[in-house]
């Protein structure tokens, strides 16, 4: 059962926010060492070649075939949790939200930035190889269920490597939209640091977008075995387009992307389900991407934006939030569904990014007689990081390698089965069972993976086959990388 709040009343809102939430005493976190290790997880998920300056040893080459099967190099890129499985819907998300993280958190990365920016570029040199034909995206390599059939390592992998793509008679706007945003905010990321890279980025932004917007439809309509049940569009594509498009207008200031936007709002339903944000539904950061500008007072035109992100921020809020987002006894937010800590890095990010719009314009969020100060909305994210890193009931890490206690046998692949340079005879595709449903530790820390986490009453089971609490994927990081470099330069 979750944590029932009396409604939050302007005096008291903050004050109740924080003694209802308030976290268990523990020692100060290290914010820097705890980004440091959220970056570098993003090495332990590497496919393909891996370069010299490669961090996880345990992690060898793999997969550097992709794309043969149709005579492209596709090797490269993410898997995006615990499978041998390149996504393209997911690794795009998680590369825009790398890409805002050093848009709006950057210069709070110190050391840290240079790997911030290989793990980036690390996504979008392979998004570049996917979207090299013109009105074709190669959205998928691996077959999952050939893949999911197997416990065994990425170097080791026999399973079937089809490719998926979508075109002109067979579209997919959500992908193609999602790695629009994630090429152009790319480009921004490289803008002042790799000019040429970043109008590579920029222009191949602009045609995928383009692909998208003339060819509509959901991906998961063509290659529904391909994707469902594990990353199908169940929101429709419409939020994709905004969400490119509104990526294209902070990279280009075209006056086209403007107009898009303007035109297509109501029409792409950019008010639609605002408490979600995550690789599917993108209303919530579309809206608080477009109100830094309304903000700013640069575009009163897109003021109605400002109130759907106002509007988002109150239906998350302890004690007025909507009925789909719930908190823990313990203060961590919950949706139902799988992978919680996807919602809760997400989320949070929005809340971080949206209180340092606030705060800039001196203004605050209205929620019926309340008042949301920028204030209250860092604290709200701060509390939902801390317990990720063991603010919480079982004082346990979420995130491996950091703090004392943290899970050891996640739901991974390469980090359960013994390295290559302990084991160098192959484990065959069912041979690795036995690692799977042993009780001891994984042998290869994944360090920095943070699993999909606790369920609505704190508890975690550090159980193998409870993928849904103990799986790590690229998408629950991204958005942390911001936060936890926010929090290292303001404790």
């Amino acid at each position: 059962m979750s944590t029932s709040i009396p409604p939050l009343f302007p005096a008291a809102a903050a004050i109740l926010l924080l003694l209802l939430f308030s976290p268990p005493a523990t020692a100060q976190h290290d914010y820097h060492d705890a980004l440091r290790k959220c970056i570098l997880f993003f090495e332990g998920q590497r496919s393909g070649r891996l370069p010299p300056d490669q961090r996880l040893k345990w992690r060898r080459d793999s997969a550097v075939h992709d794309g043969s099967t149709v005579g492209r190099d596709l090797s490269g890129g993410y898997y995006d949790a615990g499978d041998n499985i390149k996504f393209g819907f997911p690794m795009a998300f998680t590369t825009t939200l790398l890409s805002w993280s050093i848009i709006d958190f950057g210069r709070n990365m110190g050391s840290e930035l240079g790997n911030a920016l290989k793990a980036v570029k690390w996504a979008t040199d392979y998004l570049l190889k996917a979207t090299a034909v013109p009105g074709v995206v190669f959205v998928q390599v691996g077959d999952p269920y050939s893949d999911h059939n197997c416990w065994e390592r990425p170097e080791d992998m026999d399973t079937l490597r089809t490719v998926y793509k979508i075109d002109g008679a067979h579209p997919g706007s959500d992908v193609a939209g999602e790695t629009a945003a994630a090429l152009a905010a790319a480009s921004i990321v490289f803008r002042s640091r790799d000019p040429s890279y970043s109008r590579l980025l920029l222009n191949r932004a602009v045609s995928v977008f383009e692909f998208a917007d003339r060819h509509r439809g959901a991906y998961s309509g063509s290659l529904r075995r391909a994707v469902c049940p594990f990353y199908c569009d169940v929101n429709g594509y419409q939020d994709e387009l905004l969400w490119g498009a509104a990526w294209l207008h902070k990279a280009s200031r075209r006056r086209v992307y403007r107009e898009y936007i303007f035109k297509n709002e109501v029409v792409l339903r950019a008010g639609d389900t605002i408490n979600e944000f995550g690789w599917d539904n993108k209303h919530a950061g579309i809206n608080v991407l477009i109100s830094k500008e309304v903000l700013m007072g640069k575009a009163e035109y897109f003021s109605s934006f400002r109130q759907n992100a106002d509007e988002f921020i109150c239906s998350i809020l302890p004690g007025i939030s909507h009925p789909q987002v719930q908190y823990s006894p313990g203060g961590l937010i919950f949706k139902a569904g799988g992978s919680n800590m996807q919602h809760v890095t997400s989320l949070s990010f929005l809340l971080l990014a949206y209180s340092n719009y606030l705060s800039h314009a001196n203004r605050n969020v209205a929620c019926g007689a309340s008042l949301a100060s920028p204030a209250m909305l860092r604290q709200l994210a701060k509390r939902q990081v801390d317990y990720i890193l063991g603010d919480n009931p079982l004082r346990m890490s979420y995130m491996v390698g950091y703090g004392a206690r943290y899970p050891l046998r996640i739901h991974h692949r390469a980090s359960s089965l013994p390295s290559v340079r302990a084991h160098p005879g192959r484990i065959g595709c069912k041979a690795g069972s036995r690692y799977f449903l042993s009780p001891n530790p994984n042998p290869n820390v994944l360090v920095g993976a943070v699993v999909g986490g606790p369920n609505v009453t704190d508890a975690f089971p550090d159980s193998r086959p409870f993928f849904q609490e103990s799986e790590p994927t690229t998408y629950i990081n991204a958005p942390l990388v911001g936060l936890l470099a926010h929090f290292s330069a303001h404790h």
